[in-house]
């Protein structure tokens, strides 16, 4: 059986274990693990490991190693619910499980989530460092985000395609209008 078809099975089965240090397949000794990386007006970055769902593991592997063609792109979201990711969440109930801000007027002036751009890679790892995302905040008060996800979908509130992975932030980012918030995001996977 291929490493591919073994994930795969191992997916289906649930035979993983989630932590704080990613999702690791113990009979297979692989980790799939990723982080957000993000910054307001040009600061400093905070960095925040995340939650690669079953929806996204199965999306990497079908991209990767088997037939599914690859998606136009992949795109980040931003979310304001209270709510912590967990493994189930997919595109279809994202939106509405995670509180997904769409607004153009409470929320980023951008009609569509932003595009994560990556580079290819020579390492077991892939991110859009070198392109990071940003969007400018709109609000009349103040706009407080709880957390971001990356998914294939770039329709904000978007219920197809496939969610790869979300993290709720420790604290909330609070944000003033015109802000320009920046986000990153990488996956590494080590055998």
């Amino acid at each position: 059986m291929t490493l591919r078809n073994e994930l795969a099975a191992a997916i289906h089965k649930e035979q993983f274990d989630v932590s704080e240090g990613g999702i690791y397949f113990p009979r297979q000794g692989v980790l799939a693990r990723g982080e957000y990386f993000d910054r307001v007006n040009g600061g400093a970055w905070s960095r925040t490991p995340n939650l690669i769902v079953t929806e996204g593991l199965a999306h990497i592997l079908n991209v990767a190693l088997g037939s599914t063609p690859k998606p136009a792109g992949y795109f980040l979201a931003l979310f304001s619910g209270a709510a912590a990711p967990v493994a189930n969440w997919t595109a279809a109930n994202f939106a509405a499980v995670a509180s997904e801000i769409v607004s153009l007027t409470e929320g980023y002036t951008s009609p569509t989530r932003p595009a994560w751009t990556s580079a290819n890679t020579n390492t077991g790892s892939i991110d859009n460092m070198a392109a990071v995302a940003s969007v400018t905040i709109a609000t009349a008060a103040q706009l407080n985000v709880t957390g971001a996800a990356i998914l294939t979908n770039n329709a904000k509130g978007g219920t197809t395609g496939a969610l790869v992975s979300a993290t709720k932030y420790a604290a909330a980012r609070v944000f003033q209008n015109a802000d320009v918030y920046d986000i990153g995001y990488r996956l590494s996977l080590t055998v």
